[in-house]
């Protein structure tokens, strides 16, 4: 009797163990089903468009491009004046001298339309690598920003439509923004 009654103990220790068992993992799996997602967007144009180091890099060159202009212009009227005082040497040249002096009067024209022109595509390129070094830094910092406070996803809102809705609590780009400008017045 003795062994039959143990015999049932064990089993029901047994059954009670595996119950637990199978209890605890059914918690943990409600557990886990449970913990929420946090996720968070950004409104890329605003992000970039507010950033102080984005404007910065913009009056940067709007300076360069202006003084550019000025010296496109500067350029121009003097050329213009060379070739007004061409125009009136021209009648008392011969008509070889006079080609001749109108063909290096066009490769002059040319040649500082291409300088120029080198001169603009080389401000263009330069103000292109800082807003795309700009870019990448600031998805560098949104990275960061949510691995630090337990962001899943930040998605990216823009016009084309990549966030079609998003709960206003869950609208990132102030803060983030604002978290933003106050690292790059740091520097």
């Amino acid at each position: 009797m003795k062994s039959l009654q143990l015999s049932y103990i064990c089993k029901n220790k047994l059954y009670k163990m595996k119950r637990g068992l199978i209890l605890f993992a059914v918690l943990a799996i409600l557990v886990s089903c449970q913990e929420q997602i946090k996720t968070g967007y950004v409104d890329n144009g605003k992000m970039i468009n507010d950033y102080q180091k984005k404007k910065d890099i913009e009056i940067k060159f709007q300076t360069k491009i202006d003084a550019f202009n000025k010296k496109a212009d500067s350029v121009g009227r003097a050329f213009q004046v060379e070739a007004q005082e061409f125009q009136l040497k021209a009648s008392k040249l011969s008509q070889k001298n006079a080609q001749e002096q109108y063909q290096i009067l066009g490769q002059k024209q040319q040649m500082l339309q291409q300088n120029l022109q080198f001169e603009e595509q080389q401000i263009q390129k330069e103000s292109q690598t800082q807003i795309d070094s700009l870019i990448k830094d600031v998805r560098g910092f949104v990275k960061n920003y949510g691995e630090r406070n337990g962001y899943t996803y930040i998605l990216g809102s823009n016009d084309a439509g990549s966030v079609m809705y998003g709960a206003k609590e869950n609208d990132l780009t102030q803060e983030l923004l604002e978290a933003l400008n106050a690292e790059y017045t740091k520097e």
